[in-house]
């Protein structure tokens, strides 16, 4: 028993150890039915092999947006904010798998959660068909028509993990690691999973309003944009952030080059099938990526800067975000169009001074992937309504279609900040969410993590002895 002679036992994480140890032996007494990973005929093997690319895609999202974020923070926290966006590949797919999955898209209640216990475990989920007649969790079968419902479920579980890893920039250099775990599982279960059900599961609440997102514009970009707002707001700003030079700008380039890649799969994706529609959205992606960051360095040369490549990168990621809602249902004219009006708005939002003094949004998180998913949710109404409106004899009217997709913004909105402030209010009470002001001026990558950076200092022995740590703990 050497390994549990420690000076402190932290029974935070005893008690993480203890849920994994109570789950591991929960999936134990779950038994797969019969065959359920035996393929049959009844899908289409293009589209199969098509959404297992999109989803490596997507996950491949996370490490680059866990780049693009390190580069951005000073050098003293760079390593703390990039293992806030990795280590959700590894929480938020274990909470997937229980029951994430069941929440989002098992069978509807009341048209905002799914049932929790439709997909315990993964149990059910298979290379099944699920619109198999003998199936009887077919509610979702319209959605996966011809992959198998467990390649539905991983390429949705992508999805799931980097929403949560977008809110971190917002609160990047103050946050307290345990506090920030516990915050993203909670979001991930309140708002998250109930957000993807009312968005794409077939009886949720916003599909029969016919309000649509193609890939996220709502579920992961506003959201997260929404709870960054908050988080912002609730954490308050940083002690000092006068110096906040990024520290890697090549970080930067590099984690925005793997979101470029990535989105490919995260859009392209999101048609399901190795289809027109699919091939729609990669070029409406990569179009939207362009526009945007020539458009975002002229902005900036407008107002007397020089380019510059963290201008290029956030660009790029701004169109990116841009043409999410919508990608696979416009054409490519007006994704120049759409990417060009929310390019401009973000570009203004990020230099609005008063937005800083304000707000300590410390990687403007909410101009860029909040307000980008927020007016690319607004432009999918105005653009998006012929793609629907084709052989659809009961799909509303262009103003109706218009403004429900304006009224269900406003329900997000309301929803999303409300909760994830009340989530932020909570974690605090049970694990302080900020830092100390001693741990902040030490940076998170020693107070939280005992590591440093090397373009620090270069001297790992510089890094606090555990003693040091544990009297620097609040």
């Amino acid at each position: 028993m050497a390994f549990l002679k420690v000076k402190k036992l932290n029974t935070g994480w005893l008690a993480v150890f203890l849920i994994m140890l109570g789950v591991s032996v929960a999936g134990l007494f779950v038994t797969p039915r019969e065959g359920i990973f035996d393929m049959a005929n009844d899908h289409i093997f293009a589209n199969v092999a098509w959404m297992i690319t999109a989803t490596i895609f997507v996950l491949m999202m996370t490490p680059g947006l866990s780049f693009f974020y390190g580069g951005m923070v000073r050098a003293k926290n760079v390593i703390s904010t990039m293992l806030q966006s990795f280590i959700v590949m590894g929480v938020v797919s274990v909470v997937w798998v229980i029951f994430g999955f069941s929440l989002a898209f098992g069978n509807d209640i009341w048209h905002v959660i799914g049932n929790p216990g439709d997909f315990f475990m993964f149990d059910n989920v298979g290379v099944t068909n699920v619109t198999d007649a003998t199936n009887e969790l077919s509610q979702i079968g319209i959605a996966t028509t011809t992959i198998p419902l467990a390649l539905f479920a991983l390429f949705q579980m992508k999805f799931a993990i980097i929403t949560p890893s977008l809110i971190t920039g917002s609160f990047a250099e103050r946050v307290h690691f345990a506090g920030y775990l516990l915050f993203m599982v909670l979001w991930t279960i309140v708002v998250y999973c109930p957000l993807a059900h009312c968005t794409w599961h077939p009886e949720g609440l916003f599909g029969m309003m016919h309000v649509h997102d193609y890939a996220g514009g709502i579920v992961v970009h506003a959201a997260s944009g929404i709870a960054a707002l908050a988080g912002a707001m609730f954490l308050g700003k940083r002690t000092e952030k006068s110096d906040s030079k990024p520290a890697n700008v090549p970080f930067v380039l590099l984690g925005a080059a793997l979101l470029w890649l990535g989105w490919f799969g995260f859009n392209g994706g999101s048609s399901l099938a190795a289809d027109g529609i699919a091939i729609s959205a990669f070029l409406n992606t990569n179009t939207a990526a362009a526009t945007a960051m020539v458009v975002w360095i002229a902005l900036d040369g407008l107002r007397g800067h020089k380019p510059s490549a963290m201008g290029a990168a956030i660009g790029a990621v701004v169109g990116l975000v841009a043409i999410t809602p919508c990608a696979g249902w416009v054409s490519v004219g007006q994704s120049i169009c759409i990417a060009f009006i929310i390019t401009i708005c973000c570009n203004m939002a990020c230099s609005w001074k008063s937005y800083g003094k304000m707000l300590d949004d410390a990687l403007d998180v909410f101009p860029t992937h909040g307000l980008g998913g927020i007016i690319g949710t607004v432009l999918t109404g105005v653009f998006a309504y012929d793609f629907f409106a084709k052989g659809d004899p009961e799909m509303v009217s262009r103003s109706t279609f218009f403004w429900n997709h304006i009224l269900v913004l406003v329900m997000v909105f309301v929803y999303t900040f409300a909760v994830s402030y009340a989530l932020y209010w909570i974690t605090d009470k049970i694990i302080p969410m900020r830092v100390s002001k001693t741990n902040e001026q030490i940076g998170l990558d020693r107070s939280q993590h005992d590591e440093v950076y090397g373009g620090e200092t270069g001297i790992a022995e510089d890094s606090l002895t555990t003693d040091d740590w544990y009297r620097n703990q609040d």
